[in-house]
């Protein structure tokens, strides 16, 4: 006589749609945040690729990926269509945001600059009502990190990788006046009052 296995009745295993259900719960804070982030595409090249039998062509993208509230990545990506490459490097920038301290929310906290390569970048922090006076992959970070005053210039190469990076180096230096009061053991106020007085002096 055959024996038959026995039912399921504890009720652990879960219904069907549950699963999907929770899936997509725990999905829509992350597409909705998605959705917020800016995207500027900074360049397209044609890359080869020399195989047997020829060459391969395709496409290499770089984008600039930001939330406009003080965060901002880029990356690259490479696919043998436009719109592949895009998406890769989409995702690669929102891989690699980092968080830039901003002051009052529209400007850096001071002037700093920095390097990679061949390229060199100076970047100022400006008053309000100066807009983003800078030019190519530069704009794009700052549009995309929300800053929306600030002078920079390129000095050196115009290739847009070692402008990003160079650019991404100088605000890896940007301090805010808490870091910078922690760092040193002292008060906010301090480090504050003594930036007044210099700008005072200017």
């Amino acid at each position: 006589m055959a024996r038959t296995a026995p039912q399921n009745t504890s009720g652990d295993r879960p219904q069907r749609g549950e699963r999907g259900g929770r899936d997509r719960g725990d999905r829509a804070p992350r597409d909705r945040e998605d959705s917020d982030l800016r995207e500027k595409l900074v360049s397209i090249n044609r890359v080869a690729k020399v195989v047997k039998g020829g060459r391969r062509f395709g496409f290499s993208a770089v984008v600039v990926v930001g939330d406009g509230k003080g965060r901002v990545g880029f990356g690259k990506g490479k696919a043998r269509e436009v719109p592949e490459a895009i998406r890769k490097g989409t995702e690669h920038a929102k891989r690699a945001m980092v968080r830039i301290p901003l002051r009052e929310g529209r400007t850096i906290h001071h002037d700093v600059q920095g390097e990679f390569g061949a390229g060199r970048v100076v970047l100022r922090a400006a008053p309000a009502g100066t807009g983003i006076i800078a030019g190519g992959p530069m704009r794009a970070i700052f549009e995309c990190l929300g800053v929306q005053d600030v002078v920079a210039k390129s000095v050196g190469t115009s290739n847009p990788h070692n402008m990003l990076r160079a650019t991404f180096t100088a605000l890896s230096h940007v301090a805010s006046p808490r870091q910078v009061a922690a760092k040193r053991g002292k008060k906010v106020s301090d480090v504050i009052g003594r930036r007044g007085e210099e700008e005072a002096k200017e």
